[in-house]
């Protein structure tokens, strides 16, 4: 309790030092906002010409894409500069955070937070037009919204998980930017739409090597399609868990490898 307590504090410190500059926040609120806006559109344009994907509706790929975003907007908000550690150990300032009174992973993920309203925003209207034309066709009921919390909860923990795994190899690799656009930019983008659309060995590897998969896709299929069982779920719930614990192992094995630049 007392770390939660602490790691409240170091977050709300952070967000008064960002808000100092509310034009810039402002700013690139509304630019993340045309972004994301301008990426769904191309998707939702395309499905409209040419109707369902491999038997995927619009509805439920406007789901998978809103539980990915809001997702990966609580992960960056919670924990900003896990995602930047390459800059710590490149610059050396690292060894600030080590002669701290908290544990060095607490106060990295307090550094430089940001509120992603653009991100948390777009993707509730997302899923709240995706939730409401599924009810309305019978394909899910109430229970399906606390069960999007759910997800959206596990979901943020595994790419949690998977982002702290990726910097922890920059511990040895020092320079992980390349590693990360393959295990978080480039794995959440693919993960937006159904695995199915992929070959087996991408599916495999989106559901093993980097279990992003299970982020939306799994807990969807027993959602939203009814396949799977209440296993599905439970089984994502079990992946999120041991995904944090192993990648929490490999964040302490690498910071006892870790020597400073001497800077």
């Amino acid at each position: 309790m007392m770390s939660v307590r602490l790691y409240i504090l170091l977050i709300k410190a952070s967000l008064r030092s960002r808000m100092q500059y509310k034009f810039n926040f402002f700013f690139s609120t509304v630019m993340a906002s045309f972004v994301h806006i301008s990426e769904f559109l191309m998707v939702a344009l395309v499905m409209m010409r040419f109707g369902n994907i491999k038997g995927w509706t619009l509805y439920e790929v406007c789901y998978l894409y809103g539980v990915m975003m809001i997702s990966k907007a609580i992960y960056r908000t919670l924990a900003s500069d896990v995602h930047h550690l390459e800059k710590y150990l490149v610059s050396g300032d690292l060894d600030a955070l080590l002669t701290r009174p908290v544990p060095v992973l607490l106060a990295l993920m307090t550094q430089n937070a940001r509120l992603l309203f653009a991100e948390v925003g777009q993707g509730i209207i997302l899923l709240f037009i995706a939730m409401k034309a599924l009810m309305a066709n019978g394909q899910i009921g109430w229970l399906a919204v606390p069960l999007t919390m759910l997800i959206i909860l596990t979901g943020a923990i595994i790419l949690f998980a998977i982002g702290l795994a990726t910097a922890a190899a920059g511990f040895w690799l020092t320079r992980i930017e390349s590693l990360q656009n393959m295990t978080e930019d480039a794995s959440q983008t693919a993960a937006r739409y159904p695995l199915s659309l992929y070959p087996k060995w991408l599916q495999g590897a989106l559901l093993v090597l980097v279990p992003v998969g299970f982020v939306n896709y799994i807990p969807t299929l027993y959602l939203l399609r009814h396949q799977g069982g209440i296993g599905m779920l439970l089984g994502t719930i079990a992946v999120s868990f041991a995904a944090l614990w192993l990648a929490m192992r490999f964040w302490k094995l690498g910071l006892s490898r870790y020597q400073s630049t001497g800077s």
